[in-house]
């Protein structure tokens, strides 16, 4: 018994209630039920009439879909739907602040996108992740088996996983996680805790204010996390498709080094735009609608150039170094 309360904890899949017809979308209240019958909590943003493009939308960490309600309005506007749900244990999805794993939640995704491509056939079908929603997203699409969708986009993937985290950092993360795996995680003393996701005050008020974030971090939930980012800094290279990634010159939360080691595994086919002005939380920065109307562009023509004339990741960066 000791040794099992002191292994990181996961949750596995849930057993379909008897009631249970199947994965889908109930935007009336607010769920998206998976392959599993877990009610996933769900925030939509849909335009008057069929809309032209569908984004499947994936949060970052200990946030959940009130990532996009800055962004959900806009595309809604301008007919593109926006289905941003939560996170196995984030948000209002079952066993809040439990690891889902990397099985559930890329599992999670290949439903949602099932479930779009069947409720609007004539539509662009593309997945938008954020952050750890952006590592969930290309360890999903950078899977041999990946599903089919028509665009990809990863703004500020998290991909700081264990070959580019300190030595240090990742022993004690090891140690933590399976000694006392339920405890709160606390930053290494000495860590000046000045580090910020945006430049929007707002924005970042508003997180504060939302009712469903998490402030207190399970070890074992970062030790998952930090499994996920190494998956999807080890999948880059299998990215296939119009996929577009998007990095802010200002991002203190994933390290430069590490998305640089990304961008270096992707192949030739996916673009990058780096925002000079941009900080992590590239969808709810004061420049935001300059990343809103590049992805808005790439949704409809992947190839076009982009409007903000961001220019690539990886030529500037190295460039300036």
């Amino acid at each position: 018994m000791l040794i099992a309360a002191c292994v990181p904890t996961v949750q596995q899949a849930q057993s379909p209630l008897a009631e249970f017809h199947g994965p889908g979308f109930d935007v009336a209240n607010e769920r998206f039920y998976s392959f599993d019958g877990a009610p996933l909590g769900l925030t939509a943003w849909v335009p008057e009439g069929e809309p032209t493009a569908v984004l499947i939308a994936l949060h970052g960490m200990n946030d959940y879909a009130n990532t996009y309600y800055l962004a959900g309005p806009w595309f809604a506007e301008r007919g593109v739907a926006l289905y941003a749900y939560d996170a196995r244990g984030f948000g209002r999805s079952p066993r809040r602040g439990v690891w889902a794993g990397e099985r559930l939640m890329t599992e999670d995704l290949r439903t949602a996108v099932a479930v779009a491509r069947r409720s609007h056939p004539n539509a662009i079908i593309g997945v938008i992740g954020d952050s750890m929603g952006a590592a969930t997203t290309i360890a999903t699409f950078g899977d041999p088996n990946a599903p089919e969708v028509d665009r990809v986009v990863l703004v500020a993937p998290a991909v700081w996983g264990w070959s580019t985290l300190p030595d240090a950092y990742a022993m004690t993360l090891w140690v933590g996680a399976h000694t006392f795996p339920w405890r709160a995680v606390t930053p290494p003393r000495g860590v000046v805790r000045t580090r910020t996701a945006s430049d929007n005050r707002e924005a970042l008020l508003q997180a504060g204010r939302a009712p469903h974030m998490i402030w207190r971090t399970r070890i074992d939930a970062v030790y998952g996390l930090v499994g996920l980012m190494e998956t999807a800094s080890e999948r880059a290279a299998n990215l296939d498709g119009d996929v577009l990634f998007l990095y802010g010159a200002n991002d203190q939360i994933i390290p430069r080094n590490s998305a640089l080691a990304a961008a270096r595994r992707l192949p030739r086919t996916v673009r990058t735009a780096y925002y000079e002005d941009g900080w992590h939380w590239l969808l709810r920065d004061q420049q935001r609608e300059v990343v809103y109307e590049d992805i808005l562009t790439f949704l409809r023509d992947p190839a076009a150039p982009l409007p903000s004339g961001a220019p690539p990741l990886l030529p500037v960066v190295q460039a300036n170094r």
